[in-house]
């Protein structure tokens, strides 16, 4: 039946989670790509009608450059299967909520090598921006690799470790963006001070 559960969800996997759509300035293109087919296979006409005789100077240099020229031509022939229809996809944040698929498991690794050069507070907001997405946690991990086994770096990971336990379901609740502490506490938000949300934020900041 329609109205059970079961029914429910078997609409909601019926939904669609991207739509496509064909990119724009297409005419122009196939004329722009018309127009580059055409050169090349003028150069390849002009190459084969001066081609040297045999005994002339710098023959196989000219054979060369025709066979480079020809190998470019058909890589480039072969390319346009990508490019003469282009579409660009957009994902449906609405469906994607109510929808019942699994999403899949994500890494994401951040790299850092030098505290000095990169300092230990722009890695951390990166790192709990990461941690922070809107994504189901069991299937998001995030990884730092410090190639400088810096031991600042390590501690600044442990305090954040312990800070995330606090800034992650802050975010989640009150659908925080952006969702790097630095960027979201140094920019200026209209809210009442008597809100949840607005002593939430000064307890965590």
């Amino acid at each position: 039946m329609r109205g059970t559960p079961q029914a429910v969800e078997e609409e909601k996997r019926k939904l669609p989670l991207f739509k496509t759509e064909e990119a724009k300035g297409k005419v122009a293109f196939s004329l722009f790509s018309s127009s580059i087919l055409v050169g090349i296979c003028l150069i390849w006409a002009y190459r084969l009608s001066n081609l040297p005789t045999a005994g002339d100077r710098g023959r196989w240099l000219w054979i060369g450059m025709f066979f480079a020229e020809l190998g470019f031509g058909f890589y480039w022939i072969l390319t346009q299967a990508l490019r003469w229809n282009l579409v660009h996809y957009y994902p449906l944040k609405f469906n994607l909520s109510q929808s019942s698929y699994k999403l899949p498991g994500v890494d994401i690794f951040v790299c850092t090598a030098d505290p000095t050069v990169e300092p230990p507070t722009l890695v951390i907001n990166t790192v709990l921006s990461a941690m922070s997405l809107n994504h189901p946690t069991e299937n998001l991990s995030v990884y730092l690799s410090d190639d400088g086994g810096s031991q600042l770096t390590f501690y600044a990971l442990l305090e954040a470790s312990r800070f995330s336990k606090l800034w992650i379901p802050f975010c989640k609740k009150f659908n925080v963006e952006p969702r790097s502490p630095d960027a979201y506490f140094t920019h200026n938000f209209d809210l009442h001070e008597h809100t949840a949300e607005a002593r939430q934020r000064l307890f965590i900041k």
